[in-house]
């Protein structure tokens, strides 16, 4: 009888105590991961989720910030969150960013509020006096509102009805006001408000490396840059003729970033010198071009890499562009998608840009600057014709690259894509290959 009461005990006993792990074990821990060699902390610059929620798996909950790259932080099972970092803080490679509790039950859906519906109707139903009662923002349309002032409204969900019917009193400064705006004139100054206050925001690791990057390479390289200028009109002709088949065959519209690449890469094989960097006391000159392509995201400018640009078509040069430019703006590149390079195109022409001197991309020794496309009068076979132009520029370091080969790999960016014919054909014409001469 002793034993088997002794029997349950021990069985009771092991029950709790596994019980106990099991408990233990639901807190699941997510560590920072190492988004590659030498970067041995990051920065969280943004949770997605408040600390309680609930997240299920696979589910973006933080982007983390390097010296090189944002990437997302990713929830490895359902359940509840505990932040443990703060936004902001920098934090080292495989700390603890979060604990997710496994046994955290998903909220359920809510149902749905008959109430509100009776609400609505009986809004509808109420005696046109009542409504006449309201006032709309209409006739108020005449009050200045400061920006601080718009500011605040706009922070705490306030219109300028729930303002104005907010004022308990109107005083003698108020009536004042009125009467001073009226006699001077100046209604519109004295309702200014000149702000001068001064925001601050912390460095975010990625602007911190760009800042060392950019200072390193004025320091430390002999970078130079020569222009030229391309007259479009073959290719802006080639792309409003075929834009409609373009895009019902490959799905994509045709840029001019892919006309860009293709010539660029071209004229690398005729320039070696201009896809060279330097290592150590050696230049390394490679047989592939990797292309990076520059693109604009909210958190600052990535330049993600077209590998083996060389052996790409048209079609495929855009859709690689296209699919890098779209992770490097949703957030989620990755430092694979951002590593390497050969040689950097940077396109300052989309926010407006006539003439610019682009900043090498390191270790790399040359990067092509495009700029806005404008109509100008050019001398064409001794007559003025009005011609869509774009400045090119090529800042290169000439450590690597002598200016003949700067000057001569632009002038052959331009002939090229001046007759983009060439970028298939080579040197010749159709009309010489035709007759083998």
């Amino acid at each position: 009888m002793l034993i088997a009461k002794s029997c349950k005990l021990k069985l009771l006993k092991n029950k709790i105590k596994k019980d106990l792990n099991t408990k233990k074990n639901t807190m699941v821990e997510i560590k920072i991961p190492s988004p590659g060699e030498s970067i041995t902390e990051v920065e969280i610059s943004n949770w997605l989720v408040e600390n309680g929620d609930y997240v299920e798996k696979d589910q973006e909950i933080a982007e983390i910030e390097s010296d090189k790259a944002t990437l997302p932080l990713m929830a490895p099972e359902n359940g509840t969150i505990e932040i443990v970092a703060e936004a902001g803080e920098t934090i080292q490679v495989g700390a603890v960013a979060c604990k997710i509790d496994t046994n955290g039950v998903a909220p359920s859906k809510p149902k749905e509020n008959k109430k509100v519906s009776k609400e609505v109707k009986t809004e509808k139903t109420e005696p046109a006096g009542r409504t006449e009662q309201v006032k709309t923002g209409s006739e108020y349309q005449n009050v200045k509102v400061s920006p601080v002032a718009q500011k605040l409204m706009q922070e705490n969900n306030f219109s300028i009805d729930d303002v104005i019917g907010g004022l308990k009193r109107i005083g003698k400064s108020e009536i004042e006001q009125v009467l001073s705006q009226k006699n001077t004139g100046v209604s519109q100054i004295k309702n200014t408000e000149v702000s001068r206050k001064v925001e601050r925001k912390k460095m975010s690791q990625l602007r911190k490396k760009l800042s060392e990057r950019l200072v390193s390479v004025k320091n430390e390289t002999a970078m130079l840059t020569t222009f030229n200028e391309v007259d479009m009109t073959e290719i802006i002709t080639l792309r409003n003729k075929y834009q409609k088949q373009f895009i019902e065959k490959h799905g994509i519209k045709l840029g001019f970033m892919s006309f860009f690449t293709k010539a660029i890469t071209i004229t690398l094989k005729a320039f070696p010198a201009v896809n060279s960097q330097i290592d150590g006391d050696d230049i390394i000159y490679p047989d592939y071009a990797d292309i990076g392509i520059a693109v604009q995201t909210p958190k600052g400018l990535m330049v993600p890499v077209v590998r083996n640009a060389e052996t790409m078509n048209l079609a495929e040069l855009e859709i690689e562009i296209k699919r890098l430019a779209d992770k490097g703006r949703s957030g989620k590149i990755s430092l694979d998608d951002l590593s390497g390079g050969t040689f950097t195109i940077t396109n300052g022409g989309v926010f407006g840009s006539l003439l610019s001197t682009p900043i090498l991309n390191p270790p790399q020794s040359g990067i092509l600057g495009m700029h806005n496309i404008q109509e100008r009068p050019i001398a064409v076979n001794g007559k003025v014709e009005i011609r869509p132009m774009m400045y090119v520029a090529l800042s290169y370091d000439h450590r690597t690259i002598d200016g003949k080969d700067s000057v001569g790999f632009l002038v052959k960016v331009k002939e090229l894509l001046e007759s983009p014919y060439k970028m298939l054909l080579g040197e010749k014409s159709a009309d010489e290959i035709l007759l083998n001469i």
